[in-house]
C-alpha cells in the first residue's frame, strides 16, 4: 500500500495561483497512478487530473484544460498539481488517489488509496 498526504492548499482571489503537492511513502512513477480530485459538500468526487504509471497517460477534465498542470518530483516521489486562472468555481476540498493500474481511470471508485484532502478556496 501507499501513503499520501496532500498540501498547498489555500485561499486565493480569483485568477491567482496555488501549487498542490501529493507526497507519496514511495516512488509513484514506476508503481503507481496518480490522480487529483476534489468535492464540494453535497456532491460526487470529481476527477480533476492524472498521470498513469510510466507517464503514459495524462489527463484533464475539460473545465481545467490549459490552467492546471499535473507533474512528478520522481526525486520527492511527489505528485504537483499547478494551478493557475483560478475560478471561484474551483473551490473544493482536492485528494489525491492512487491505483496500481496502468490505465488513467476518471472514477473515484476505482482508487484504492486516498490522502486526507487539502482544501483551495477561490474568493471572487
Amino acid at each position: 500500500q501507499v501513503q499520501l498526504v496532500e498540501s498547498g492548499g489555500g485561499l486565493v482571489q480569483a485568477g491567482g495561483s496555488l501549487r498542490l503537492a501529493c507526497a507519496a511513502s514511495e516512488r509513484t512513477d514506476i508503481r503507481w497512478t496518480v490522480s487529483w480530485f476534489r468535492q464540494n459538500p453535497n456532491k460526487e468526487r470529481e476527477f480533476v487530473a492524472g498521470i498513469s504509471r510510466y507517464d503514459i497517460q495524462v489527463n484533464y477534465t475539460n473545465s481545467v484544460k490549459g490552467r492546471f498542470t499535473i507533474s512528478r518530483d520522481n526525486g520527492k516521489n511527489t505528485v504537483y498539481l499547478q494551478m493557475s486562472s483560478l475560478k471561484p468555481e474551483d473551490t473544493a476540498v482536492y485528494y489525491c488517489a492512487a491505483r496500481r493500474s496502468t490505465v488513467l481511470a476518471v472514477s473515484s471508485d476505482l482508487y484504492d488509496y486516498w490522502g486526507q484532502g487539502t482544501q483551495v478556496t477561490v474568493s471572487s
